[in-house]
């Protein structure tokens, strides 16, 4: 706990006065322009992997970057998914998937969640991505195949699919390398190549 409070105290010391009339604006309005789903491992950082300033992204980390369907009962996803699209007005939807992601292993690898029923539950969220994916114990194929399939369930969303209707949002299909920094862009979105 000790290194988050030395933290706290090195943003204040030394990043927000370097920031000081961004976040000025910033406490006046709230207007990304990006959505940013992607998985809850520590080692993605969506706001670091895309040069993102404060205030550019509305992100949603969700275990597997699972996005499930829309249905009747109201979840965190889909309340994220709804203010950033009906209230925010981000023009962009990014499901970012990445190398080594936990939970695509265990799907993959068929690991026994019985000890976990909550994680176990959660990743029924990711049936179709399996079915797709094919070949067990692929954990790269299974990682791809998820992100097009959490694209999928995410325009089930009423106010996903009337902003893609309308053509004011469009979904991009990421897949981020932790060992190499590389993104993958698997719908056209064309990321920034890193070198």
């Amino acid at each position: 706990m000790q290194d988050l409070a030395d933290g706290v105290a090195r943003f204040q010391r030394d990043v927000f006065p370097a920031k000081a009339e961004l976040y000025a604006r910033l406490a006046a309005q709230h207007a990304p322009h990006t959505l940013f789903i992607s998985c809850s491992d520590a080692r993605v950082v969506p706001e670091l992997i895309t040069g993102a300033e404060p205030g550019d992204l509305f992100v949603v980390r969700t275990a597997g970057n699972l996005v499930p369907a829309h249905g009747l009962d109201a979840d965190g996803v889909a309340a994220g998914i709804e203010y950033a699209v009906a209230v925010l007005g981000v023009r962009d939807i990014v499901v970012c998937g990445h190398s080594g992601c936990g939970a695509m292993t265990a799907l993959a690898e068929g690991h026994d969640l019985s000890g976990a029923p909550a994680v176990a539950g959660w990743l029924r969220h990711a049936d179709a991505s399996l079915a797709r994916a094919g070949a067990a114990g692929d954990v790269a194929a299974l990682v791809r195949q998820n992100v097009l399939a959490q694209l999928a369930n995410l325009a089930t969303h009423p106010s996903a699919a009337r902003a893609l209707a309308a053509g004011t949002v469009t979904l991009h299909g990421w897949v981020y390398d932790i060992g190499t920094g590389r993104v993958e862009d698997l719908t056209g979105a064309r990321p920034a190549p890193v070198a």
